[in-house]
């Protein structure tokens, strides 16, 4: 385990020390779990730009086979 110190803003730690106190879970659990859950998160967002970008890609290429085609059906008729 990596050892961190962490500057939380006043507001942010009394929510949390209340919530942890309620669900009566260590601190260090209850931000390991947090982190876990928002680095998945931005995984599911990072991959979703990625696929966008690959769409207009895909899209763009579609585009000029399909114009490419419609030359070809022009030259044969």
């Amino acid at each position: 385990m990596t050892n961190l110190s962490l500057k939380l803003q006043d507001i942010i730690f009394v929510e949390t020390e209340a919530i942890l106190a309620k669900l009566k879970k260590p601190r260090n659990t209850y931000i390991n779990e947090a982190l876990e859950f928002y680095n998945a998160y931005q995984k599911r967002q990072l991959l979703a730009q990625e696929l966008a970008a690959e769409a207009k890609l895909a899209a763009s290429s579609s585009q000029t086979v399909w114009q490419e085609m419609e030359q070809l059906e022009d030259e044969i008729a």
